[in-house]
């Protein structure tokens, strides 16, 4: 790999577009859902575009902050429309990444030879998720503040050194001013790496090749990635704007808080602190430990686990189209992950507790218990149906 770098460095930049995006020979029998990752790829580029162009009217400073945010809205030329695409954007970026990743793990896309790239794909989403949150602070609304105390708050759980992290991620003893630069200045640096990592992520996929329904790698059965598929992922790229432009013209706010556009404010609590809908899963996973560190390392195990999903795995039969014992439990780790998606936004209180508990007991035994022993199963029945044969 590091050889196969060096030699794209002494290469025309035509020829290493033309090699990864015109003649990259794809598999023949790929379907729809290989079309969000590089849909998740124009969603990243757009919340490029759009929060560069925030960022030249937006004063990071706690008594200007909610102002200007304000005055992009009103007095920007087209700034409302650039707000809207970046807030509701950053949700169809993470529902198209949530899908892709689903997709993974239906099909397989975590085996080897490509687990390098499953493991960047877990990279980029945490990347994405500290880029959120921090983006989430910036309006310095209540929801904006009180997310912001919260979420720092969690570190303080960890011994010796939670202390001195919150003060640090603080700037001081309180969320304020130093919060706000920093967590603007973060906001801007993160996206950047996580195009440096997308980058990565499509280089060490473009090595071994794409993987498909199937599971089987093939020399065969390929044709160029230009003219078929970029014109299937551009027609799935227009329907889904059709999805996007729908919140961003006629429902720009339904994916947000109300409190929110009340100007942030440390001597008034909301009544119910409710983070974004695509951290509400982990959140009910925080929420699910009553102990306050088991929580915050339950809610980092969730996704530390995804990246060992490759080394726990054992089975060689990548595609669940051959295992349908795995659709099975597949199917229902889907359906778990809207449980506590929906039970992360409910009050922390009976029956909702319980629910979120069971559901997060299922999340883990899906990549600690069932993922392993099925596999464990289904080589064990394999090895049996061919001694009978």
């Amino acid at each position: 790999m590091v050889s196969q770098s060096l030699r794209y460095l002494n290469r025309p930049v035509i020829n290493i577009f033309n090699d990864h995006l015109i003649d990259y020979p794809t598999p023949v029998n790929i379907n729809y859902f290989w079309n969000f990752g590089f849909m998740a790829g124009i969603f990243l580029g757009i919340q490029l575009i759009t929060g560069i162009f925030l960022a030249m009217h937006y004063t990071p400073q706690v008594d200007l902050a909610f102002l200007s945010v304000e005055h992009i809205m009103r007095n920007v030329n087209n700034g409302w429309i650039i707000r809207y695409c970046h807030a509701n954007g950053a949700s169809m970026f993470f529902l198209l990444v949530y899908i892709h990743i689903g997709r993974g793990l239906y099909y397989g896309s975590y085996h080897q030879p490509r687990s390098m790239v499953w493991i960047l794909g877990v990279i980029i989403l945490v990347l994405m998720m500290a880029t959120a949150f921090m983006g989430y602070v910036l309006p310095w609304g209540q929801m904006s503040f009180w997310a912001a105390t919260v979420i720092t708050n969690l570190f303080s759980a960890f011994p010796v050194v939670g202390e001195p992290i919150v003060v640090w991620l603080w700037g001081g003893f309180s969320v304020d001013n130093a919060t706000l630069n920093r967590f603007f200045s973060f906001h801007y640096l993160l996206p950047f790496l996580i195009l440096a990592a997308v980058l990565l992520h499509i280089a060490f996929l473009h090595e071994e090749g794409s993987n498909n329904p199937i599971g089987i790698k093939s020399l065969i059965n390929k044709i160029s990635f230009y003219p078929y598929f970029i014109f299937k992922d551009l027609f799935s790229f227009v329907c889904f704007c059709l999805f996007y432009f729908g919140f961003v013209f006629f429902m720009p706010n339904y994916l947000g808080h109300t409190d929110n556009y009340i100007e942030a404010n440390a001597m008034v609590t909301p009544a119910h602190i409710v983070p974004e809908w695509y951290f509400l899963p982990y959140y009910a996973i925080l929420r699910s430990i009553p102990h306050k560190l088991g929580g915050v390392i339950a809610m980092f195990a969730s996704l530390i686990i995804l990246m060992m999903i490759p080394f726990i795995t054992m089975t060689n039969v990548r595609s669940s189209n051959f295992r349908p014992l795995h659709q099975i439990f597949f199917w229902c780790f889907v359906l778990d992950f809207l449980v506590l998606g929906w039970i992360g936004g409910c009050d922390p209180e009976t029956p909702y507790l319980e629910i979120g508990q069971l559901a997060t007991s299922f999340y883990f035994c899906y990549f600690l218990g069932i993922i392993p022993c099925l596999g464990i199963f289904e080589s064990l029945l394999l090895a049996y149906q061919c001694e009978k044969i």
